[in-house]
């Protein structure tokens, strides 16, 4: 069997296709916004709003209606207290994430084991990938796509806001509005990834890819490129790995990313450990070698 046979394989189940078109949308809208998130110091936001989701899957599960909706009410309610929480008290914004994001993971859990449910709810945490069905790729690739037009078209508003939101009130910009924009954007991107990932998994798609990004280049327009590149390769090797290894596909893609993530921290060319250590020792070999300073006049 040849290599081209190998990659074709996958491909010939329709479950596998679907498969590999989720992951591809939903690991460009996370690589897109997880530059942004990266920048402004959001990661544990991006965390709180992934695990904030689990009881409104749940309830939507228990009604009837599309999961997406629910993972999306609770997705916008954990940002409102979140916010809330912040500005009415004197809980500082670490803080207020870490109360309301494992108190609403807390109520998720609780449903879970008092509403026992004919459909198995633990692909909610972990992910079901190869279970998507025709329904959940086109609601993902409508959810992708609006989140990615409105990142794009808003791009120039939101990296002045990432950069120096000072600046951006001085020219007729509300910071608050643009703050609100990437938070609904971050709400609809977790609701995009779930299917992907589940809810444990999917902070990693929403962080992994910028900070990756951010260790290769020092231009925001780069990263814009480089972090939905990483995402979508890490995307797609996944998949890969877990169908010949029998492995969840959740777990590996994740694992993907993490190795590119540990391999552009060690060999980066400007920010890598390994390059810092070299041009290190090279200061320290050059030192020895300069001339030393003229004495000074008393």
């Amino acid at each position: 069997m040849t290599l081209i046979d190998l990659l074709l394989e996958p491909l010939q189940f329709v479950f596998m296709q679907r498969a590999f078109a989720v992951t591809l949308i939903a690991a460009m809208v996370c690589g897109i916004l997880s530059c942004w998130l990266v920048l402004i110091g959001w990661s544990l936001m991006g965390d709180a709003v992934a695990h904030a989701v689990l009881p409104g899957v749940v309830i939507a599960y228990l009604v009837g209606t599309p999961f997406a909706l629910g993972a999306l009410v609770f997705a916008l309610l954990a940002v409102l207290l979140i916010g809330g929480v912040r500005a009415t008290g004197r809980v500082k914004e670490d803080a207020a994430i870490g109360v309301v994001f494992t108190s609403l993971f807390a109520l998720g859990i609780v449903l879970i084991s008092v509403f026992p449910s004919q459909t198995d709810l633990s692909h909610i945490l972990f992910g079901s990938l190869l279970g998507v069905g025709t329904a959940e790729l086109v609601q993902v690739a409508i959810l992708g796509a609006l989140t990615m037009a409105v990142l794009l078209l808003k791009r120039r508003d939101l990296v002045l806001y990432a950069f120096d939101p000072a600046h951006a009130r001085t020219i007729g910009l509300s910071p608050r509005v643009l703050g609100a924009v990437l938070l609904t954007a971050l709400a609809v991107t977790v609701v995009v990834a779930l299917q992907a990932v589940g809810v444990i998994l999917v902070v990693a798609l929403v962080i992994t890819p910028g900070a990756t990004a951010y260790l290769l280049t020092d231009r925001f327009g780069r990263m814009l490129w480089i972090a939905p590149t990483v995402a979508a390769v890490s995307a797609v090797v996944g998949i890969y790995l877990s169908y010949f290894l029998d492995a969840s596909p959740g777990g590996t893609i994740v694992l993907v990313l993490g190795a590119l993530f540990a391999l552009a921290y060690l060999f980066s060319p400007r920010h890598g450990l390994i390059g810092r250590v070299i041009r290190r020792r090279r200061r320290r070999r050059t030192a020895p070698n300069r001339p030393a300073p003229a004495p000074r006049l008393p």
